[in-house]
């Protein structure tokens, strides 16, 4: 067990202090780039710089050297936050976000690497210095290259209440002509209680060749800060997006900031931000906050609809079958064990389905702390609900909710689902593409037990397996040979 059994060994961080976005995703010489909002100083959002880990495979990880550094008296004196990065050529250019604390807004800026992501030199001016007319939030560029020119979107806000992406082309990557927004909306409920937000940080496209794309976008609220991720499917026509209705892209309350990357072999991956959901004088102590989730594949539905699975990559972490369990209960039915980090599928079927039922996680000994996932009939919903999921009174609770429309549960038809825990963090899949992202903070020690349990008028058909987790293998730039993450 690690010093802190919190800390991940399947998913992308340092071993110490504060990340959040992806940043810098790139597919150079051979590897996966992945970079990351990083401050070495400590678990707290403040002095901003780029980490950087790269991968031959997605499963072996190697961290290099910190690519983006702040520069005293520079645009991005106190911060080089969010954007992407671009393989060119023989180099490698990132586009990022100018952090000033005396400047509202953050104006684009770039660095170039010709080694390969070992070292990186800042142009020392910004790429974009003329903010468009109108804007009162201007960050996080993404670059990508399509129909022979590159292409850029800003996230911003506009004086008119409206949220955007903004529009730029250019030909060599220095010289960029303003298009106009993208997409500009003003606030649209998005989910119960929720919206697309005032501003829109961190704009992802992802354009399919039939000319449909998505737009991804983190909603921002001048007040409360970052809020949700909002997803717009449609299609592009002469540099605008004719967007259908906006959806969640997660349903989990710990998913934030996503970036793709187009990788070689054709398929778009995406890493988010997982942040902390526990109280920050737990955080201070254990000395880390947030981590990526896991690398996803992502795909566009014939129904437009965005979809959502573990990359295939990571199938080779499952060790040895934990368990494997089939048959009906009509009260309570233990599955099996597994460790604190494992992947885990399930086919769940409520034959008379007046209540709910599911699966429960226990990892007290005495059953006190659970992380229950419950079928709701009455609204075809699959039920997070982690109240109970630590005795730590720092950890926060609340109880969440994904739909289930391949499934009409009402009627007894059975839930798929595939759910993957590493220690602190849970990523829930289904058929459909959706997707719930959630942390918790169990106390007990593993092995952990997994049961099924039915409504309480009812039974509960099941059939589930779980393999417990390897930890990927991950080089820290300080380490003089390749080691295993922390077990």
């Amino acid at each position: 067990m690690p010093a802190d059994p919190h800390l991940p060994v399947a998913h992308l961080r340092p071993p110490r202090n504060w990340i959040n976005d992806p940043n810098g995703l790139a597919f150079h010489d051979g590897h996966y780039h992945v970079c990351f909002q990083y401050n070495p100083y400590g678990p707290e959002h403040a002095n901003m710089h780029w980490g950087h880990f790269r991968s031959p495979d997605l499963l072996t990880w190697e961290e290099l050297p910190i690519a983006l550094t702040p520069t005293p008296g520079g645009d991005d004196a106190d911060g080089c936050f969010s954007g992407n990065a671009v393989s060119d050529g023989d180099r490698m250019v990132a586009f990022y976000s100018a952090f000033r604390t005396d400047n509202w807004a953050q104006p684009v800026t770039t660095a170039e690497s010709r080694d390969n992501g070992l070292t990186w030199t800042p142009r020392g001016s910004l790429l974009i210095p003329d903010l468009p007319e109108g804007t009162t939030m201007y960050r996080d560029p993404y670059v990508w290259r399509e129909g022979g020119r590159w292409r850029m979107l800003v996230g911003s806000a506009l004086a008119d209440g409206r949220a955007a992406a903004l529009l730029y082309e250019s030909t060599d990557l220095e010289q960029w002509h303003y298009r106009g927004p993208f997409l500009a909306q003003a606030p649209q409920p998005v989910a119960p209680g929720a919206d697309t937000g005032l501003g829109w940080e961190c704009p992802q496209y992802l354009h399919a060749q039939d000319g449909r794309g998505a737009l991804i976008v983190s909603a921002w609220d001048p007040k409360l800060g970052p809020r949700r991720t909002v997803v717009y499917s449609g299609r592009e026509e002469e540099g605008r997006f004719l967007a259908g209705a906006p959806a969640p892209l997660d349903h989990g309350p710990d998913f934030y900031a996503p970036a793709l990357l187009p990788a070689p072999d054709g398929r778009w991956l995406l890493w988010g931000w997982s942040w902390e959901a526990r109280d920050q004088q737990w955080v201070n102590a254990a000395g880390w906050a947030g981590l990526l989730t896991l690398p996803r594949e992502v795909t566009l539905g014939e129904d437009g609809t965005v979809r959502q699975q573990p990359a295939k990559e990571l199938l080779s972490l499952r060790d040895g079958r934990a368990l494997t369990a089939a048959g009906e209960t009509a009260g309570t039915a233990v599955l099996g064990t597994v460790d604190a980090s494992f992947d885990l599928t399930a086919r769940l079927q409520l034959h008379t389905p007046a209540t709910a039922g599911g699966l429960r996680l226990v990892t007290s000994a005495d059953g006190s702390e659970y992380l229950d996932i419950r079928i709701d009939p009455a609204t075809g919903e699959l039920v997070v609900d982690r109240e109970h999921a630590s005795l730590d009174p720092r950890a926060h609770g609340g109880t969440y909710r994904i739909p289930c429309s391949e499934a009409e549960t009402a009627s007894g038809a059975a839930i798929e689902l595939r759910l993957v825990v590493d220690r602190s963090v849970a990523e829930l899949y289904l058929p459909s593409g959706r997707t719930l992202t959630l942390r918790f903070y169990p106390t007990g020690a593993s092995p952990w037990r997994i049961e099924a349990r039915a409504p309480e008028e009812g039974h509960i058909g099941y059939t589930v397996a779980a393999w417990n987790l390897r930890p990927h293998t991950l080089r820290h730039e300080t380490e003089t040979s390749v080691q295993p993450a922390l077990t």
